[in-house]
């Protein structure tokens, strides 16, 4: 079996946003030495070659920083009347289920997928789309992820072929861009221009009425063939929160 990693590394990135950066301190073993005297172990009793422990501690990062994937909650604090789910909630049965990938590097930035898009697609690759898939749009731009640019360029599902994914039984889903929607400055601009108060953030409000998770900043995705292969997607379990970052994983036999 091939593992194929789809997870960006977690680390700094001089180039992300403010709202996005990673901090991490990387504590030495020599560090832990005297932590572990004050806790009452004299040095001579220490084993031999015994250096200490390493330690890290994430000091700042945001649950949307990296890869990660987004719970109703993020989009609404309801879905359909109830309330929404946090990412600790997330059902594990569909966590794990067959891949398709979806790929639409010929879409230009700005430009949005829609369900015309994604059927002919699958018509020209005379692939099938079943209920509890997991679908992964693969727009080429994670060759932009770690630029200044990665959050403002690139193309995004619109609210019709995300609800169209959800019809079809598909509950998780994912994309290589910097996020689901087309990207957040541009949706920011065009809103202001058109006076449309129902362009901004289009495709994640589905989840306004419609369950659905969705994966953002995944990588590698040219790696894996259009199906026949699995998908791993399980977040940590962060009480109450509205996304967590996950180590996303194909495995091809």
């Amino acid at each position: 079996m091939k593992i194929i990693d789809l997870s960006k590394p977690i680390q700094y990135n001089k180039n992300d946003p403010w709202f996005m950066k990673v901090k991490i301190k990387h504590k030495p073993h020599k560090k832990a030495k005297w932590l572990i005297r004050f806790l009452g172990l004299p040095f001579k009793l220490f084993p031999k070659n015994f250096d200490g422990w390493a330690d890290d501690v994430i000091q700042k990062m945001g649950v949307h920083s990296t890869t990660h994937i987004d719970a109703p909650w993020h989009y609404s604090p309801t879905t359909n009347g109830e309330k929404s789910k946090t990412i600790d909630q997330i059902p594990l049965d569909i966590c794990y289920a067959d891949g398709l990938v979806i790929d639409m590097k010929h879409k230009k930035d700005f430009d949005p997928i829609t369900i015309n898009d994604i059927e002919q697609f699958l018509q020209n690759e005379n692939l099938a789309l079943n209920p509890g898939m997991i679908v992964l749009i693969k727009t080429g731009r994670d060759k932009f992820n770690g630029t200044k640019d990665f959050h403002k360029i690139g193309t995004g599902m619109s609210a019709e072929a995300t609800s169209w994914l959800i019809d079809k039984g598909i509950k998780v889903m994912g994309i290589d861009s910097w996020g689901w929607d087309l990207p957040l400055p541009y949706m920011l601009k065009k809103a202001k221009e058109t006076k449309n108060s129902e362009l901004f953030w289009e495709a994640h409000l589905v989840g306004q009425d419609q369950e659905y998770w969705h994966m953002e900043q995944l990588v590698n995705l040219d790696a894996l063939p259009y199906s026949g292969f699995k998908v791993a997607v399980f977040p940590l379990k962060i009480v109450g929160a509205s996304a967590a970052p996950a180590r996303i994983v194909a495995m091809l036999d």
